[in-house]
């Protein structure tokens, strides 16, 4: 039975990891679904790693690391997709298409969200309508195919599922819902991430034009 790692980056998050985990783990053990939970540990300065050291007593499946400086999203990522331990998936959530749904979404940042979107679909030709959507699942010959990772930062979110794409692997979407969340403040900056955003799309874009399907998918027949 293929197994799942569910790769989740933290920092300072420890009035929310608790319930995040919990709430993972038991959909997962309901489903029957053979699978680990990887909390990156971000260089948190609140007690965040000592909720994980007790919640591990408590779930098996559960395990932590703590990344290393610099600290950021992406850097938190990469570290997951260094440490993790199984063999799945390829699914792309958007927010934004029948069944999905957004709880209590900051205007601001829906505004950005949709004319980024929109771009992407525009410049890429896809049909994704939520590719700035941290929701995603990869094989691990996927993931090992879309190295090596420029993106340190919430940009990476858009750099995988651009690079799956454009270089060949098959990918379904799902509805998913997003809730905001109910303590501490979110780490994304939108002035900070605005030029790393279009940094990683131009470079996806110019792959796509002028590599010539050097990084694509090769069916090798060994």
């Amino acid at each position: 039975m293929a197994k799942l790692s569910l790769v989740i980056p933290a920092y300072n998050e420890e009035q929310n990891i608790r319930t995040t985990i919990e709430a993972f783990h038991n959909e997962l053990k309901v489903n029957k679904i053979d699978h680990e939970i990887l909390v990156i540990n971000d260089n948190s300065k609140d007690a965040t790693e000592i909720v994980l050291l007790n919640l591990e007593k408590e779930i098996k499946e559960l395990r932590h690391v703590n990344n290393t400086p610099p600290n950021g999203f992406g850097f938190a990522v990469k570290k997951g997709i260094e440490n993790y331990s199984g063999d799945y998936v390829a699914v792309f959530g958007s927010r934004f298409m029948k069944g999905g749904k957004t709880y209590d979404y900051p205007k601001y940042k829906m505004v950005f969200n949709r004319f980024l979107n929109n771009l992407l679909k525009i410049m890429f030709w896809i049909k994704y309508n939520d590719t700035t959507n941290a929701f995603k699942m990869y094989k691990r010959t996927t993931m090992d195919g879309l190295k090596p990772f420029l993106s340190n930062h919430f940009n990476l979110t858009v750099e995988l599922p651009l690079k799956t794409i454009i270089r060949g692997y098959s990918y379904t979407v799902i509805p998913n819902s997003w809730r905001n969340r109910k303590n501490g403040k979110s780490n994304l900056k939108l002035k900070e991430m605005g030029s790393r955003y279009f940094f990683i799309i131009l470079y996806c874009y110019l792959e796509r034009l002028l590599s010539r399907g050097d990084y694509r998918k090769k069916d090798l027949p060994y």
